[in-house]
Protein backbone atom coordinates (compact mmCIF):
# COMPACT_ATOMS: atom_id res chain seq x y z
CA UNK A 1 0.00 0.00 0.00
CA UNK A 2 1.42 3.18 -1.22
CA UNK A 3 0.47 5.44 2.09
CA UNK A 4 0.82 2.30 4.73
CA UNK A 5 0.84 3.93 8.32
CA UNK A 6 0.56 7.14 6.93
CA UNK A 7 -2.12 10.25 8.42
CA UNK A 8 -3.58 12.48 6.32
CA UNK A 9 -5.57 15.63 6.55
CA UNK A 10 -7.64 16.31 3.84
CA UNK A 11 -9.96 19.83 3.40
CA UNK A 12 -12.77 19.67 2.15
CA UNK A 13 -13.39 16.06 2.16
CA UNK A 14 -17.03 16.17 1.89
CA UNK A 15 -17.73 15.66 -1.99
CA UNK A 16 -16.04 16.35 -5.51
CA UNK A 17 -11.99 16.08 -5.35
CA UNK A 18 -11.34 15.91 -1.63
CA UNK A 19 -14.00 12.85 -1.26
CA UNK A 20 -12.45 10.63 -3.98
CA UNK A 21 -8.49 11.67 -2.74
CA UNK A 22 -10.05 10.74 1.03
CA UNK A 23 -11.71 7.01 -0.78
CA UNK A 24 -8.43 6.44 -2.34
CA UNK A 25 -5.96 7.21 0.47
CA UNK A 26 -7.91 4.90 2.92
CA UNK A 27 -7.90 1.97 -0.01
CA UNK A 28 -4.40 2.65 0.04
CA UNK A 29 -3.91 2.34 2.98
CA UNK A 30 -3.74 6.03 5.07
CA UNK A 31 -5.45 6.56 7.81
CA UNK A 32 -8.00 9.83 7.20
CA UNK A 33 -9.07 12.78 8.01
CA UNK A 34 -11.62 14.86 6.33
CA UNK A 35 -12.54 18.43 7.13
CA UNK A 36 -15.56 20.59 5.81
CA UNK A 37 -18.33 23.19 6.66
CA UNK A 38 -20.77 20.60 5.16
CA UNK A 39 -21.54 17.64 7.99
CA UNK A 40 -23.96 15.37 6.63
CA UNK A 41 -21.43 14.82 3.42
CA UNK A 42 -19.05 14.32 5.41
CA UNK A 43 -20.03 12.01 7.91
CA UNK A 44 -21.51 9.87 5.28
CA UNK A 45 -17.95 9.58 3.77
CA UNK A 46 -16.53 8.73 6.91
CA UNK A 47 -18.91 5.86 7.51
CA UNK A 48 -18.44 4.86 4.16
CA UNK A 49 -14.60 4.27 4.40
CA UNK A 50 -14.88 2.91 7.88
CA UNK A 51 -18.09 0.12 6.97
CA UNK A 52 -15.23 -1.38 4.42
CA UNK A 53 -12.88 -1.66 6.75
CA UNK A 54 -10.86 1.68 6.52
CA UNK A 55 -10.13 4.25 8.79
CA UNK A 56 -11.31 7.96 8.67
CA UNK A 57 -12.19 10.63 11.27
CA UNK A 58 -14.65 13.79 9.79
CA UNK A 59 -14.20 16.96 11.67
CA UNK A 60 -16.16 19.94 11.21
CA UNK A 61 -13.69 22.65 9.28
CA UNK A 62 -14.32 26.58 8.53
CA UNK A 63 -10.38 27.05 6.35
CA UNK A 64 -10.87 30.24 7.02
CA UNK A 65 -10.47 30.23 10.67
CA UNK A 66 -7.58 29.89 11.90
CA UNK A 67 -9.28 28.23 15.46
CA UNK A 68 -10.95 26.07 13.86
CA UNK A 69 -7.92 24.82 12.02
CA UNK A 70 -5.81 24.67 15.50
CA UNK A 71 -8.99 22.71 16.35
CA UNK A 72 -9.54 20.07 13.75
CA UNK A 73 -5.46 19.38 13.95
CA UNK A 74 -5.63 18.71 17.58
CA UNK A 75 -8.28 16.01 16.97
CA UNK A 76 -6.39 14.81 14.40
CA UNK A 77 -3.45 14.27 16.85
CA UNK A 78 -5.58 13.28 19.63
CA UNK A 79 -7.35 10.05 17.50
CA UNK A 80 -3.88 8.76 15.35
CA UNK A 81 -1.32 10.20 16.76
CA UNK A 82 0.31 12.21 14.19
CA UNK A 83 0.34 13.79 11.17
CA UNK A 84 2.02 12.87 7.78
CA UNK A 85 0.19 14.61 4.74
CA UNK A 86 -1.77 17.67 4.52
CA UNK A 87 -3.91 18.25 1.00
CA UNK A 88 -5.28 21.65 0.93
CA UNK A 89 -8.56 21.03 -1.16
CA UNK A 90 -10.99 23.45 0.01
CA UNK A 91 -12.09 25.61 -2.38
CA UNK A 92 -14.93 27.66 -3.68
CA UNK A 93 -15.48 29.32 -7.20
CA UNK A 94 -16.38 32.86 -8.54
CA UNK A 95 -17.97 33.74 -12.00
CA UNK A 96 -18.41 37.33 -11.18
CA UNK A 97 -17.19 40.05 -13.58
CA UNK A 98 -14.21 42.30 -12.05
CA UNK A 99 -16.29 45.54 -12.29
CA UNK A 100 -19.21 44.20 -10.71
CA UNK A 101 -16.85 42.13 -7.95
CA UNK A 102 -17.17 43.62 -4.25
CA UNK A 103 -15.03 43.64 -1.46
CA UNK A 104 -17.98 40.69 -0.15
CA UNK A 105 -17.18 38.27 -3.00
CA UNK A 106 -13.20 39.15 -2.76
CA UNK A 107 -12.72 38.39 0.43
CA UNK A 108 -15.22 35.39 0.23
CA UNK A 109 -12.84 33.53 -1.99
CA UNK A 110 -9.56 34.83 -0.91
CA UNK A 111 -10.27 33.80 2.49
CA UNK A 112 -10.93 30.10 1.35
CA UNK A 113 -9.22 29.57 -1.14
CA UNK A 114 -5.51 31.14 0.07
CA UNK A 115 -6.41 32.00 3.25
CA UNK A 116 -7.35 28.82 4.05
CA UNK A 117 -4.00 27.26 2.29
CA UNK A 118 -2.20 29.43 4.88
CA UNK A 119 -3.72 28.42 7.83
CA UNK A 120 -4.00 24.75 7.15
CA UNK A 121 -0.13 24.66 6.04
CA UNK A 122 0.95 26.74 9.41
CA UNK A 123 -1.26 24.01 11.87
CA UNK A 124 0.35 21.48 10.04
CA UNK A 125 3.64 21.86 9.61
CA UNK A 126 4.60 21.89 13.76
CA UNK A 127 3.27 18.23 13.40
CA UNK A 128 4.95 17.32 10.50
CA UNK A 129 8.07 18.60 11.95
CA UNK A 130 7.86 16.37 14.90
CA UNK A 131 8.01 13.15 12.96
CA UNK A 132 10.54 14.41 10.96
CA UNK A 133 8.72 15.56 8.07
CA UNK A 134 5.86 15.12 5.61
CA UNK A 135 3.89 16.13 2.65
CA UNK A 136 1.83 19.37 1.73
CA UNK A 137 -0.21 18.68 -1.75
CA UNK A 138 -2.25 22.60 -2.50
CA UNK A 139 -4.83 22.04 -4.67
CA UNK A 140 -4.40 25.14 -6.79
CA UNK A 141 -5.91 24.89 -10.77
CA UNK A 142 -4.91 26.13 -14.12
CA UNK A 143 -6.81 29.35 -13.47
CA UNK A 144 -3.06 29.97 -11.11
CA UNK A 145 -1.18 29.72 -13.73
CA UNK A 146 -3.20 31.08 -16.79
CA UNK A 147 -6.02 33.41 -16.91
CA UNK A 148 -9.44 32.62 -18.51
CA UNK A 149 -13.24 35.11 -19.22
CA UNK A 150 -14.88 32.77 -18.12
CA UNK A 151 -14.13 32.80 -14.13
CA UNK A 152 -13.35 35.80 -11.67
CA UNK A 153 -10.37 37.51 -11.67
CA UNK A 154 -10.42 36.93 -8.09
CA UNK A 155 -10.99 33.20 -8.67
CA UNK A 156 -7.76 33.62 -10.81
CA UNK A 157 -5.46 35.66 -8.17
CA UNK A 158 -6.70 33.22 -4.88
CA UNK A 159 -5.17 30.16 -7.48
CA UNK A 160 -2.18 32.06 -8.14
CA UNK A 161 -1.61 32.93 -4.52
CA UNK A 162 -1.59 29.44 -3.67
CA UNK A 163 0.28 27.88 -6.80
CA UNK A 164 3.39 30.64 -5.47
CA UNK A 165 2.83 30.13 -1.36
CA UNK A 166 3.32 26.50 -2.02
CA UNK A 167 6.52 27.15 -3.70
CA UNK A 168 7.52 29.27 -1.33
CA UNK A 169 6.58 26.76 1.79
CA UNK A 170 8.73 24.38 -0.16
CA UNK A 171 11.86 26.45 -0.24
CA UNK A 172 11.45 27.07 3.07
CA UNK A 173 10.59 23.67 5.03
CA UNK A 174 13.28 21.73 3.00
CA UNK A 175 15.61 21.10 5.12
CA UNK A 176 13.13 19.43 7.46
CA UNK A 177 11.95 16.84 5.37
CA UNK A 178 8.78 18.67 4.63
CA UNK A 179 7.99 18.97 1.07
CA UNK A 180 5.05 20.86 -0.65
CA UNK A 181 3.46 20.80 -4.42
CA UNK A 182 0.22 22.10 -6.02
CA UNK A 183 -1.93 20.48 -8.32
CA UNK A 184 -3.42 22.46 -11.05
CA UNK A 185 -6.71 20.67 -12.64
CA UNK A 186 -8.36 22.11 -15.39
CA UNK A 187 -12.07 21.36 -16.03
CA UNK A 188 -13.21 18.57 -13.71
CA UNK A 189 -16.91 17.58 -13.04
CA UNK A 190 -17.80 17.88 -9.54
CA UNK A 191 -20.16 19.97 -7.57
CA UNK A 192 -18.80 22.95 -7.65
CA UNK A 193 -18.53 22.64 -11.50
CA UNK A 194 -22.30 21.69 -11.57
CA UNK A 195 -23.66 25.08 -13.02
CA UNK A 196 -22.15 24.02 -16.28
CA UNK A 197 -22.95 20.67 -16.05
CA UNK A 198 -26.74 21.23 -16.75
CA UNK A 199 -26.11 23.39 -19.82
CA UNK A 200 -25.07 21.37 -22.81
CA UNK A 201 -23.73 24.27 -24.91
CA UNK A 202 -21.39 25.25 -22.04
CA UNK A 203 -19.60 21.88 -21.82
CA UNK A 204 -19.67 21.14 -25.64
CA UNK A 205 -17.54 24.37 -25.17
CA UNK A 206 -15.42 23.33 -22.30
CA UNK A 207 -14.68 19.81 -24.04
CA UNK A 208 -13.83 21.75 -27.14
CA UNK A 209 -10.99 23.52 -25.49
CA UNK A 210 -9.26 20.43 -24.31
CA UNK A 211 -6.79 18.20 -26.25
CA UNK A 212 -7.93 15.06 -24.98
CA UNK A 213 -11.83 15.70 -25.94
CA UNK A 214 -13.60 15.16 -22.08
CA UNK A 215 -13.58 16.51 -18.82
CA UNK A 216 -11.75 14.77 -15.75
CA UNK A 217 -13.17 13.43 -13.01
CA UNK A 218 -12.34 13.44 -9.67
CA UNK A 219 -10.07 10.40 -9.72
CA UNK A 220 -8.20 11.73 -12.46
CA UNK A 221 -7.27 14.53 -10.00
CA UNK A 222 -6.54 12.11 -7.03
CA UNK A 223 -4.26 9.83 -8.30
CA UNK A 224 -2.05 12.88 -8.89
CA UNK A 225 -2.50 13.83 -5.12
CA UNK A 226 -1.35 10.16 -4.21
CA UNK A 227 1.70 10.20 -6.00
CA UNK A 228 2.23 13.80 -4.20
CA UNK A 229 1.61 12.50 -1.26
CA UNK A 230 3.30 9.18 -1.12
CA UNK A 231 7.36 8.70 -0.36
CA UNK A 232 6.96 7.75 -4.45
CA UNK A 233 7.81 11.86 -4.88
CA UNK A 234 10.23 12.04 -1.61
CA UNK A 235 12.40 14.02 -4.21
CA UNK A 236 9.48 16.29 -5.54
CA UNK A 237 9.03 19.06 -3.96
CA UNK A 238 8.08 23.07 -4.97
CA UNK A 239 6.77 21.93 -7.97
CA UNK A 240 3.33 21.95 -9.90
CA UNK A 241 1.51 18.62 -11.09
CA UNK A 242 -0.89 19.97 -14.36
CA UNK A 243 -3.84 18.01 -14.41
CA UNK A 244 -6.00 19.00 -17.81
CA UNK A 245 -6.44 16.88 -20.68
CA UNK A 246 -3.91 19.32 -22.00
CA UNK A 247 -5.37 22.54 -22.03
CA UNK A 248 -3.31 24.57 -20.49
CA UNK A 249 -0.37 23.38 -23.07
CA UNK A 250 -2.35 25.33 -26.09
Amino acid sequence: MRLNKKVAFISGGARGMGAAEARLFAQEGAKVVIGDVLNDEGHQIEAAINDWGGECLYVPLDVSSEESWSAAIAETISRFGKLDILVNNAGVVSRTPLEELDVEEWDRVININSKGVFLGTKAAIPEMRRVGGGSIVNISSISGIAGQSYVSAVYNASKGAVRIFTKSTAIQYASEGIRANSIHPGPIDTPMTAFRQGNPQAVAESIARIPLGRNGVPEDVAYGVLYLASDESSFVTGSELVIDGGFISQ
